[in-house]
């Protein structure tokens, strides 16, 4: 009742000031937000400064293979999440998925995928006339100052094979070569173990956690699922020389409590993605990329990308 006078003793205009709040925030927080990109991990199906449309309902009914989707930064639980950063990827394994990449080339159960909207880049080394044509290349692909080292007639930079032609137009361009997939077996590849000889191009295969699968956890398995248990399930993990403890207790087996999901950028050798890093919690998902409200075109180029479907 006295919620109801105070209503009623506000002017009009206060009346559907509030009210227009109130519905921004309902739409925030249940149907649509927006996104400005800010790395090149997606480039060039989306490209620093493109202005994102983000359909939040898909939290609860669901996403799909091939999805754009945002979601909080995994790596920063020691902060709260709804303060941690956002990202943008594309998920490319579904929960209980096998994921592998050979020199590059992705398959998802076995089977070669390509997803339709998709503009996958890879490293080019690109060899210019002189270093102060640097910038100018990265002005005219969209691409911010920091992808290349200043001072240098030589520069890597993300390509795929449409720009990769019309970078060798250039008058200032020599060459454009897509440098090799990569080699050896970096120990900062995701799970972090030697027992997976695996790289950026080669990678897996790998099964994707699903909630209520189980899977056998022992010492040499612990480093694929440590993160998992300890810290996206909340469990108390432990290792003595003959068990794995969860909570206290030995166990050899461990359920998945959630579902999981593997992204990766569509600028393969630009992205820290779960190669790096591992798999993306569903609790951590905000929403699936709809459409690029205001896009950053390549110059020279029409981008056809404003109000794109992704």
């Amino acid at each position: 009742m006295y919620l109801k006078e105070r209503w009623r003793a506000l002017n009009e205009w206060t009346r559907a000031f509030l009210l227009a709040v109130l519905l921004l925030a309902v739409l925030h927080v249940f149907v649509l937000r927006w996104v400005l990109v800010e790395s090149v991990s997606m480039y060039s199906t989306l490209r620093p400064g493109d202005l994102l449309l983000i359909q939040r309902w898909p939290v609860w009914t669901g996403f799909t293979r091939g999805d754009v989707v945002v979601f909080r930064d995994p790596l920063k639980n020691d902060v709260a999440m709804a303060r941690r950063p956002l990202l943008v990827k594309r998920i490319v394994g579904m929960p209980g998925d096998v994921v592998e990449l050979r020199r590059g080339k992705l398959l998802v159960n076995n089977k070669p995928v390509e997803f339709e909207g998709a503009s996958l880049t890879f490293n080019y080394l690109v060899r210019l006339r002189k270093a102060s044509d640097a910038r100018l290349l990265l002005d005219q692909l969209g691409l911010p100052p920091e992808v290349a080292q200043p001072g240098r007639t030589m520069v890597e930079i993300p390509l795929n094979a449409q720009l990769a032609e019309m970078v060798r137009k250039l008058p200032y361009v020599i060459s454009a070569e897509e440098m090799g997939p990569a080699v050896g077996a970096p120990r900062h590849i995701f799970p972090f173990s030697p027992r997976y000889g695996w790289n950026s191009d080669n990678f897996g295969p790998l099964i994707i956690p699903r909630k209520g699968d189980t899977v056998a956890i022992n010492v040499l398995e612990l480093p694929m699922y440590d993160r998992v248990i300890s810290v996206y399930d909340g469990h108390r993990l432990g290792v003595t020389r003959d068990s794995i403890l969860v909570d206290g207790k030995p166990q050899n087996r461990y359920g998945f409590e959630q579902d999981y999901y593997f992204v990766l950028g569509d600028s393969r050798n630009r992205s820290a993605d779960s190669r790096y890093w591992g798999f993306v919690p569903e609790d951590h998902l905000t929403g699936r990329a709809s459409m690029i409200l205001w896009g950053n075109g390549v110059e020279g180029q029409s981008s056809g990308r404003d109000w794109k479907a992704l």
